[in-house]
């Protein structure tokens, strides 16, 4: 089913109507929808226009008057142009056919539909294999998990390492301020990352937090920080959770990093009976660790200045720790919808496409 602004537009209204925030909306469309959901900026405008008693979701009618330029023939001139450019700009189309910006801007957008975007950052140019790995795993695991309650009584524990810093500068998005009219715009002084950081290790499951460990002596994860120091205390957490069963049943998913595949770290699992969930290569889309708790936690610690690597590790652990128990649940939920949009996108990167 092919979804149009309006549809979203209704399922925005409705959350208005049933008293949740803008940020709770937002957050519903991105665990259904993942990359097809509305911008921020669309979810706070419509709740503005519903705050002020609109009651159409359809698009305003705009005044003037249809100009003479708009022909079919200026529209296939422009569709030419496109085809031969790509990034043929405003002012090349406007010189080409001699025609204003108004009829350009409604050729463009009104009769050929087109938009002009940046080009797309991926976390790495997969190859054929790659891409039919991930779509594999996908469907391996969606033919396990996806039709049965498997997926809600595993216990699985997903965990990765990131570096925590000192000193984190907020983004261009969180520095935007109100101005009264004619008030002058605020100026900001570029500012880089802290030297000071520490890298800290995070796994979780579906009913929450299970341990964050810090590399205290060491700035990089080698395998045997990874099985003398780091599962070891995850293990116990889990063995303190369940003391009968202990650790048998759980489903260990870590990403494919040296530490994480080297042959100590291989042995370590087998001698604890640890079974692995698999990871593709190339695929933090698919991780939780890298789509959900990493960048909602950092976001909620940009600008604030710590003393220290240690005092910004203890904020870190607090907001994790702070994070609801349907937060959990709907990454879990999340990541099976992730796995499908995957199928969908042929093993490529699905995200804004």
């Amino acid at each position: 089913m092919e979804l149009s602004r309006e549809h979203f537009r209704a399922m925005i209204f409705y959350d208005f109507k049933a008293g949740l925030c803008q940020n709770d909306c937002l957050d519903r469309l991105q665990i259904c929808f993942a990359g097809l959901a509305p911008s921020r900026a669309t979810v706070y405008f419509w709740f503005a226009e519903f705050n002020r008693c609109r009651v159409f979701l359809r698009d305003e009618e705009r005044e003037g008057r249809p100009s003479t330029a708009v022909t079919q023939k200026n529209i296939e001139r422009v569709r030419e142009l496109l085809k031969q450019n790509h990034r043929v700009t405003y002012e090349e189309i406007q010189e080409s056919l001699g025609i204003h910006a108004q009829a350009t801007n409604t050729i463009l957008h009104d009769h050929l539909k087109v938009r002009k975007v940046c080009a797309r950052w991926v976390p790495h140019l997969l190859t054929p294999i790659e891409k039919e790995v991930r779509v594999d795993w996908c469907r391996s695991m969606l033919a396990k998990y996806e039709n049965s309650n498997l997926w809600q009584r595993s216990e699985i524990v997903t965990g990765d390492e990131t570096w925590i810093y000192q000193y984190d500068p907020e983004t261009k998005q969180q520095s935007k301020v109100w101005l009264f009219e004619n008030e002058a715009p605020p100026t900001k002084f570029r500012k880089a990352r802290s030297a000071g950081k520490r890298m800290v290790a995070t796994f979780f499951s579906r009913s929450g937090h299970v341990a964050t460990i810090p590399l205290v002596e060491q700035s990089t994860v080698t395998a045997r920080w990874y099985t003398e120091v780091c599962l070891p205390q995850v293990f116990q957490t889990l063995r303190e959770k369940r003391p009968k069963s202990g650790i048998r049943g759980f489903i260990l998913h870590h990403d494919n990093a040296s530490a994480h595949t080297a042959r100590l770290t291989v042995a370590f699992l087998e001698e604890e009976q640890v079974k692995l969930l698999g990871h593709p290569p190339y695929s933090p889309d698919l991780a939780p660790c890298d789509f959900f708790l990493f960048p909602k936690i950092k976001n909620k610690l940009k600008g604030i200045r710590f003393s220290n690597p240690d005092d910004a590790v203890s904020a870190y652990l607090e907001a994790v720790r702070a994070l609801s128990a349907e937060e959990w649940q709907n990454c879990f939920s999340n990541w099976i919808c992730r796995m499908k949009l995957c199928v969908e996108a042929n093993g490529e990167y699905f995200e804004k496409l």
